[in-house]
């Protein structure tokens, strides 16, 4: 009979019972110690550094005081000679066993109930469990589901039950048995540690998806700003090529008889700019939406800074503006990304930070452009406006593109500060100049 003739209860049985092995027959014995907890959790890092050395280790501190209890429970007992021993012992090994071993310490904990009762460990109401056993099968239950997957809880209260029953109709004594009540116990408490599993699994699972999610969402965001950077850059260069083809063109009818080499000369240089401009339209061009439409205007660039501080201030964020060094003209690309990067500034003072004043400070260094943007605390009662970001990575990347340096961090009066440093080449800066 094959596998899809079998009747679907066939097929759950199997399937019940091949979890059944997975869980606790196969590797039961296998080292799986129990780590300290983490230092960093949320509980723990509240602790001074001292004492948070030996909280890591309160699982296990918690066990060994679970096996001193058990040598209490022994007191209460009446089980006698041979059997009293086993009767603490046997649990003790089987709790120690679950900070190595967790299966291994289950399979110990039920066998010490045939074994012990066998050996004349009977105590009146408490049979087929004397107190030392009852209460330290209750902690083997506990723990192991804490260290195993929930589907093990349910095996292990079966087994629990059939050890438990098993001894009952093998050693008859016609007593009360305290069997019933171990399961009822058993199962509040293995109930309650698997909630919490469910819930920490649940919890790391967010988290990770979290963690996933953001991590796409900067590299979505990257992704976007270099998408933009290279259509800007596109209008950048194409608009250059475009003047110098033109140019190219015109130029021999500006001077009289020219001669036929400097014809050639302007002919050649017109070729290799529209050939330029055509493998430039092509390789950049991929990167346009279809709906992408070129601006009608230039670029802005670091002169058409005042109208972007007129503009902010009309919408409510008073800015001030500082030049130092010796202006000169940048390349485009760096006009440009500088002009973005104090926008995206600007841009999240007014956002983040309602009320607040900012600086712009543009200084034209030796071998590069310093620019630092901040602004003060909000102020008044209009609420901040939450953000992911992307702001500061979207500048962050223009300025990494450019091999420049960038920080973006709070003030110690709680606003905010951003600093770029946008090296240029001292090769172009003197061709500029």
């Amino acid at each position: 009979m094959t596998e899809k003739t079998r009747p679907p209860e066939y097929r759950l049985a199997m399937g019940a019972l091949g979890g059944l092995r997975q869980d606790l027959v196969l590797h039961a014995f296998a080292y799986r110690p129990l780590p300290p907890l983490r230092p960093d959790g949320p509980l723990i890092r509240r602790l001074p550094a001292r004492i948070r050395r030996l909280a890591v280790w309160a699982p296990h501190g918690a066990v060994g005081m679970l096996c001193l209890f058990t040598l209490f429970a022994w007191g209460a007992s009446r089980v006698t000679g041979f059997s009293s021993t086993l009767s603490v012992a046997v649990p003790i090994l089987a709790l120690a066993m679950t900070l190595v071993r967790p299966v291994g310490g289950f399979w110990i904990s039920i066998a010490a109930v045939p074994l012990v009762n066998a050996t004349g460990g009977y105590d009146g109401g408490t049979w087929p469990w004397p107190p030392t056993l009852f209460f330290g099968h209750l902690c083997v239950l506990t723990i192991v589901t804490l260290r195993t997957r929930p589907r093990s809880a349910m095996w292990m209260w079966l087994i629990t039950a059939l050890a438990g029953y098993f001894t009952e109709s093998l050693l008859d004594r016609w007593a009360s048995t305290n069997t019933s009540q171990l399961l009822f116990a058993a199962a509040v408490l293995m109930l309650l540690a698997t909630t919490y599993l469910v819930r920490k699994d649940a919890r790391e699972e967010v988290a990770a998806h979290k963690t996933v999610t953001a991590v796409e969402r900067d590299r979505r965001t990257l992704l976007e700003e270099r998408t933009t950077i290279a259509r800007e850059l596109h209008d950048v260069v194409a608009h250059h090529m475009s003047v110098v083809a033109i140019q190219a063109e015109a130029a021999p009818y500006r001077v009289e008889n020219p001669p036929p080499e400097l014809e050639q000369a302007f002919i050649t240089i017109r070729e290799n700019a529209v050939a330029a401009l055509t493998e430039l339209r092509r390789i950049l061009g991929v990167v346009r939406a279809e709906d992408y439409e070129a601006p009608d205007a230039p670029q802005p660039m670091l002169a058409d800074l005042d109208q972007l501080l007129r503009n902010v201030a009309e919408a409510g964020l008073t800015v001030e503006k500082t030049i130092t060094g010796a202006v000169r003209e940048l390349p485009p690309g760096i006009e440009l990304s500088a002009y973005r990067i104090i926008q995206e500034a600007l841009s999240n003072a007014l956002r983040h930070a309602p009320g607040s004043t900012a600086k712009v400070e543009v200084s034209h260094v030796l071998g590069g452009l310093g620019l630092r943007i901040v602004n003060t605390a909000p102020q008044g009662l209009v609420k901040p406006s939450p953000g992911a970001g992307h702001g500061i990575t979207g500048m962050r990347e223009r300025v990494t593109m450019l091999n420049g340096e960038m920080t973006a961090e709070p003030t110690e009066h709680g606003g905010y500060e951003v600093t770029a440093f946008i090296p240029v080449p001292a090769a172009v800066t003197e061709e500029q100049a």
